[in-house]
């Protein structure tokens, strides 16, 4: 057969097509590379890019001496010192609750626990403010859960331990349905080996199910902390809102508006998203880093 006829014979990809997905498993069912990078440039750009460029932008009207002297004043360190700790101590509860509440839901059956499971989603649709009324009621020293905390000599209401309630109140979702599917997709007969070799329920746990289990726990947990570092609707009702003390980023923020001191603001927020941008991808970064860990001895094998 002529080189031509055979030409004629192999189609030839269109100059617009997608390259062939990660693994080599055929063509990607996107119209095209350059197109879909582009729609993905243009909608993160107009949704995410822009909006902080604008953030900016504004801060930088100030000179270095005076945004240096907002981002380190008394009250904005201590603002930023209370938002970071409480995210922190929050995602870290939901790292061992929202595990337990996971394990529970996806490991036992009893009665309502359909009813249970839809609860773990209540925080995504209830309103943060109706959520930061809710705690204040029940947390303050009169409420339900307050007047016996009061009598042992713990505030929690409008006190940091109040902002610690309403940031574990938000972010046990991300937790939960984080590792909901790898416990669902986990292989019972790793644990069946694991028992046939003489190994404990605590062995078991330690040694094979909680391997698995960690990426998508650290992953559950980088989630909460970044929705906790944000919030503001349901943490004001709560937290008391005193300055070097019960304050957090978006409510000084806030009256930095308030106040029509739009470059103060702009100056505290472009610090507070550097700052935890910084976090979250070190924390991604340790996460990746965990995961082809793990994954190295699989790929050997």
């Amino acid at each position: 057969m002529s080189p031509r006829a055979e030409s004629r014979r192999t189609p030839r990809a269109a100059p617009w097509s997608a390259p062939a997905p990660r693994g080599g498993q055929g063509r990607s069912p996107l119209p095209g590379f350059g197109l879909a990078l582009g729609f993905t440039v243009l909608y993160l750009s107009l949704l995410v890019l822009v909006p902080i460029a604008a953030v900016f932008a504004k801060s930088a009207t100030l000179s270095w001496e005076a945004m240096w002297k907002i981002a380190t004043a008394p009250r904005t360190v201590a603002a930023f010192r209370l938002s970071l700790w409480a995210s922190a101590a929050a995602a870290g509860l939901n790292a061992v609750f929202g595990l337990v509440v996971a394990w529970v839901l996806e490991r036992y059956d009893f009665p309502g626990r359909r009813f249970v499971d839809a609860l773990v989603d209540l925080p995504f649709a209830l309103p943060t403010a109706v959520a930061g009324i809710a705690l204040a009621t029940v947390y303050a020293p009169k409420g339900w859960l307050g007047r016996p905390l009061q009598a042992l000599g713990i505030e929690a209401a409008y006190t940091p331990i109040g902002v610690v309630l309403a940031l574990t109140f938000v972010g046990l979702p991300f937790v939960v349905r984080t590792v909901q599917p790898v416990l669902r997709g986990f292989d019972g007969a790793l644990e069946e080996a694991a028992a046939s070799l003489g190994a404990s329920r605590a062995q078991t746990l330690r040694r094979v199910i909680l391997p698995e289990l960690v990426p998508a726990v650290i992953s559950g947990c980088v989630l909460a902390f970044a929705r906790a570092l944000g919030e503001y609707g349901s943490v004001i009702f709560i937290a008391g809102n005193m300055p070097l003390k019960s304050e957090i980023t978006p409510l000084l923020i806030m009256i930095k508006l308030e106040q029509f001191d739009y470059a103060g603001a702009t100056t505290i927020a472009s610090m507070f998203l550097l700052l935890s941008f910084a976090i979250l991808f070190s924390a991604n970064v340790l996460a990746w880093r965990r995961g082809r860990r793990l994954a190295a001895p699989e790929m050997a094998s």
